[in-house]
């Protein structure tokens, strides 16, 4: 049996009688807010090939903006209409979700409701982002092969390293870390070894057989004994500093 006595049925029915009414007047006095014509036809041109591109941005704007009031227009009778087919069911004033009677006070602030507060739909937003965002989280998440145990090729990553030693828009000023202050700092894994897998293979070399193994005393290898993965008092050529 329905909550709502017949008085209150007639006033929601009167209340989307009028709904209805005030939507189609106004989508007739405007003309369906001026969407039955082009935009070349609300411009007054003959064509818009040679507006300036911030008017025909300008133009857009508004056109988008007309399709979403139509769009909320059309909504509306959609509900409305469906709420006056409920009222003929005798199904008005039932929540669809949990079919629990809804408040008068509800019904009469919004006459084309078919939901109660608690289950109301918009009281979640739903997961508009583009499809296609799916690819980018976590980033690299479809390309990078890091954490496969059985690969260590090139990646997504990889690509993306050597995009960014080219330089981005960030500074070292922005950056996450407090002790940036080069820009080759920023880069991912800046501190990762290219062209050998541990830091000393960059600067011991021998000839093509393996034997006659040399130590080139470059900056990599002052590098790795200051980092302390070294020491200075095992390499024979090391001399103390006698001062």
């Amino acid at each position: 049996m329905n909550h709502l006595t017949a008085r209150q049925l007639s006033e929601l029915r009167a209340l989307l009688n009028q709904q209805h009414d005030d939507i189609q007047h106004r989508l007739q006095n405007n003309e369906h807010y001026g969407l039955q014509e082009s935009m070349r036809d609300s411009t007054g041109d003959l064509s818009e090939i040679d507006n300036h591109p911030g008017d025909a941005a300008t133009e857009l704007y508004h056109r988008s903006m007309d399709i979403s009031l139509l769009e909320r227009d059309e909504h509306g009778l959609d509900n409305i209409d469906a709420a006056l087919n409920a009222i003929t069911e005798g199904t008005y004033g039932l929540c669809l979700t949990c079919g629990e009677p809804i408040p008068f006070e509800r019904l009469a602030a919004i006459p084309s409701t078919r939901y109660c507060k608690e289950h109301n739909p918009r009281q979640s937003s739903p997961f508009t982002r583009p499809a296609e965002e799916e690819f980018l989280s976590p980033p690299f998440g479809r390309t990078s092969l890091d954490e496969r145990d059985t690969q260590n090729g090139f990646d997504g990553e990889d690509a993306w390293q050597i995009v960014e030693s080219w330089g981005n828009s960030d500074s070292p000023a922005m950056a996450e870390g407090n002790n940036i202050d080069s820009y080759n700092d920023m880069e991912i894994e800046a501190d990762e070894t290219e062209g050998f897998v541990e830091p000393w293979e960059n600067f011991v070399a021998t000839d093509i057989s393996g034997n006659h193994v040399t130590v080139v005393r470059g900056t990599s290898y002052q590098h790795y004994l200051d980092s302390e993965e070294g020491s200075y008092l095992l390499d024979p050529h090391h001399k103390e500093d006698k001062s």
